[in-house]
């Protein structure tokens, strides 16, 4: 070399330096004028796993990329972060960051995780990453750093809210309840689903105008999920009638004593003959008088006869005048039949 300035042999020169380790003289080497191609020296001592000499020589060249692969497996984390920061390269940053999680060293990861996530394509790899190790609350912590950051997006919100239905339930609520406008509600639907979080599947259900959809599954998870206020408030959104019915039979069922404030809600939306029958069949007529009463102004035939039916059956004799002659619809041969015998001579002269 004292004779001629060639390429080949300053760099296997350089190579041999990082070969038998002599890094002093390999730093001095090539802090002076001389004629090798560094970064596929660099490149070279990377593959055959001489990291520190490789360190020196990126050092030199300014090429921060691949200084922060050769620090991470240094285990020099702080310096990576640093050596990442200047790349400023999505996909250095990722590899810094999945060798911080994978040394657990969650503070760094973090820093490195805030300049991943606010790029969509890429936020996906970071989570399913984390969730491999079973890091599940330092993900958690990262994403609720997240949503603080100027450049934070939909799917940040998204998965967060995906990850607290999947390990942090307690917060799920509170984070629909803030963030149901920046949410893909779609997918989150479908994790609250997936995870069984059904007062959350309905929040979502109805914020998207998907009242149908809510008010059954009100009625499929009752015991989670049920509110009679909330259920009315839902029920008289619904487009499709025949939820109306199911909500009907449900109440039946279920909270008997709340049917008659529900159908009273719902009573411009009925079909009050199909409404009686159905609760004729179940023979609990009296849990709705209430409804019938409301209704009876509209004078239909199969609902004065409910009525009537009712007041027989209480012995309300006055009430029964009074509602035929209010409303004269309804089979009034048959009434007569019925109380020509009764007990009660008041009945009898109605008949």
């Amino acid at each position: 070399r004292s004779k001629v300035r060639d390429k080949a042999v300053d760099s296997e020169l350089i190579y041999s330096y990082a070969k038998v380790e002599d890094l002093a003289a390999l730093e001095k080497f090539i802090s002076h004028p001389h004629s090798a191609i560094l970064d596929k020296v660099g490149d070279r001592l990377f593959t055959e796993n001489l990291f520190a000499s490789a360190k020196i020589i990126f050092t030199q060249i300014s090429n921060y990329a691949k200084l922060a692969s050769c620090l991470v497996r240094l285990e020099q984390y702080q310096e990576a972060v640093d050596a990442a920061r200047k790349a400023n390269s999505i996909q250095t940053w990722k590899d810094v960051c999945y060798a911080c999680v994978d040394a657990h060293k969650f503070r760094l990861a973090q820093i490195c995780g805030l300049n991943i996530i606010v790029f969509m394509d890429h936020l996906h790899d970071l989570i399913r990453h984390y969730e491999i190790g079973g890091h599940f609350a330092e993900l958690v912590n990262l994403l609720e750093q997240g949503i603080n950051l100027d450049r934070a997006h939909q799917g940040i919100y998204t998965q967060l809210g995906i990850l607290y239905a999947k390990y942090k339930e307690i917060k799920l609520m509170e984070h629909i309840n803030l963030f149901w406008s920046r949410l893909n509600i779609p997918t989150l639907l479908q994790a609250c689903k997936d995870n069984l979080h059904w007062k959350e599947t309905v929040f979502l259900y109805t914020h998207y105008d998907q009242y149908d959809n809510a008010a059954d599954t009100m009625i499929q998870h009752s015991p989670s999920c049920w509110d009679h206020e909330q259920f009315k408030g839902i029920i008289v959104r619904v487009s499709n009638t025949e939820v109306f019915y199911r909500a009907i039979n449900f109440y039946l069922r279920e909270h008997p004593l709340f049917l008659s404030e529900l159908l009273i809600e719902l009573s411009p939306k009925l079909d009050h003959k199909r409404v009686v029958t159905t609760i004729r069949l179940s023979r609990q007529l009296p849990l709705i008088q209430q409804y019938l009463l409301h209704v009876q102004r509209d004078n239909i035939n199969v609902v004065n006869e409910a009525v009537n039916e009712l007041f027989v059956e209480e012995e309300n004799y006055a009430s029964l005048r009074e509602s035929i002659a209010d409303y004269d619809a309804f089979d009034q041969i048959a009434l007569a039949q019925q109380l020509q015998k009764h007990e009660l001579l008041e009945f009898r002269r109605i008949a």
